[in-house]
């Protein structure tokens, strides 16, 4: 089948599998929205026409809309071997031009005092290292360098590896939660499963990792998850949705009124660095930008009020 296909050359580039689901799904809609007409029968047109339908009939976001190009130039170049031409006519959503939302370091303190167990952790570790918020889930025993003080952030957004810090405050949570977590395991093992889900390649190679303490989630979740087919059972890291849930309530109650989620704790992250005077090109490779571009939003943010220029009716 087609979308085994799509998965399989997804899976064999090593992909994200957030990246996976998200291709699968648009290729899946534009078959739709073509009536299921196979995609090896169609060209630049019915491309065209999808992409300019999600623009002006959905109102997508520009963002929204490149995705949805990328999976479908994919799916054309890698599973069908044909490259596209020129789409002529093709209406581009517009791309609004919207700085991150940052808290300041006295609503992150108050949001933080909102929360409590792994979700408080989860949180601080965004906030004090700068990690998206699938990025701190994935975390693995092994990636926490307690004497470097230090966290590797393995297969980040775009696939790179990086290295940032764990701050000394979390030094003593995070070597809690790695011992309830090896509680978890050790009941998982007496239980006859304790297996982790491993990179291909590594489970290819060392088929007994998975039940290695060193490769353990730093945040399993509560319960295990089984197969129905073949009655095996293991265990993943938390749900992103509990700890987005979590933090949603905490920002309500902590009465911040700002539109903030897990990752504006990254932005803010990046913002606090920049006024605690760090240099610009150390918070990229913290972030793991791959352009400084990316990284120079934060001098807009930092920019109070009309560029940072003092107002008149301040006087001076």
């Amino acid at each position: 089948m087609l979308m085994d296909e799509v998965r399989d050359a997804l899976r064999s580039r090593h992909y994200a599998e957030r990246t996976e689901q998200a291709y699968c799904r648009w290729i899946r809609r534009f078959i739709r929205f073509h009536g299921l007409r196979h995609p090896a029968e169609m060209a630049e047109p019915e491309v065209n026409e999808f992409l300019t339908y999600l623009a002006v009939e959905r109102e997508v976001s520009a963002s929204t809309q490149t995705q949805a190009l990328s999976a479908l130039l994919f799916l054309y170049r890698t599973v069908l071997g044909r490259e596209l031409g020129v789409i002529e006519g093709l209406i581009r959503a517009r791309a609004p031009e919207h700085l991150p939302v940052v808290f300041s370091r006295t609503e992150v303190r108050s949001i933080l005092a909102m929360l409590e167990g792994d979700r408080w952790l989860m949180a601080a570790l965004m906030y004090g290292s700068g990690m998206r918020l699938g990025e701190c889930l994935s975390l693995r025993v092994l990636d926490v360098d307690f004497e470097r003080r230090e966290v590797t952030v393995r297969d980040g957004k775009g696939g790179k590896d990086r290295v940032t810090m764990l701050p000394e405050s979390l030094v003593e949570p995070v070597q809690h939660q790695i011992e309830r977590a090896r509680h978890v395991h050790q009941r998982d093992l007496a239980a006859g499963w304790g297996a982790v889900q491993l990179p291909a390649a590594l489970e290819r190679k060392y088929p007994r990792a998975a039940h290695d303490f060193r490769w353990q989630w730093v945040f399993p979740q509560e319960r295990r998850w089984r197969n129905p087919t073949t009655g095996a059972e293991g265990r993943h890291h938390v749900h992103p949705t509990l700890v987005q849930r979590a933090f949603t309530t905490a920002v309500r109650q902590a009465g911040v009124d700002k539109h903030g989620g897990c990752h504006s704790l990254r932005h803010s992250f990046a913002t606090h660095l920049l006024e605690s005077g760090y240099d610009i090109r150390t918070i990229q490779e913290l972030l793991g930008h791959k352009s400084l571009n990316t990284t120079m939003i934060y001098t807009h943010v930092l920019n109070k009020g009309g560029r940072g220029v003092r107002s008149p009716l301040d006087g001076g």
